[in-house]
């Protein structure tokens, strides 16, 4: 099937596909009119790689994760470890939103919103403390 094919049964835009294609991800084979030509192969990889990009996987992970899919006699250890650190990193960034969401949420508390140019938020955000 022809990347457009390949895109509506994806669910995928074909310049995701195209660039999948440039950095190496999936390599469909090319018909004799040079056209990429999308298999069943390429549609479980391109399926397989838009779920794991769907849970916030890296393309750098999603090129480890898809080698071990490739892999038939991977073993499924290492599968778990990449899913366990990928773990560790989004409850960090859960941290990290909260943080945010704390110090924004002091900031609004502290404004007063009414027609007055002083604002908690603005000076909050023009000193730093919102970096905090």
């Amino acid at each position: 099937m022809n990347i457009g094919q390949a895109s509506a049964r994806s669910g995928l835009p074909a310049k995701t596909i195209r660039y999948y294609e440039q950095i190496g991800l999936v390599t469909p084979p090319r018909r004799d009119n040079d056209y990429r030509d999308y298999g069943d192969k390429e549609m479980h990889e391109l399926k397989f790689v838009a779920s794991a990009r769907a849970l916030g996987f890296t393309i750098e992970q999603c090129r480890h994760l898809l080698a071990l899919y490739r892999d038939r006699n991977r073993a499924s250890a290492d599968v778990r470890a990449a899913a366990r650190s990928h773990i560790a990193e989004i409850r960090a960034k859960i941290r990290e939103l909260r943080a945010m969401e704390r110090t924004l949420s002091t900031l609004v508390e502290h404004c007063r919103g009414d027609d007055r140019p002083d604002c908690p938020i603005i000076e909050g955000l023009a000193e730093g403390d919102a970096a905090a």
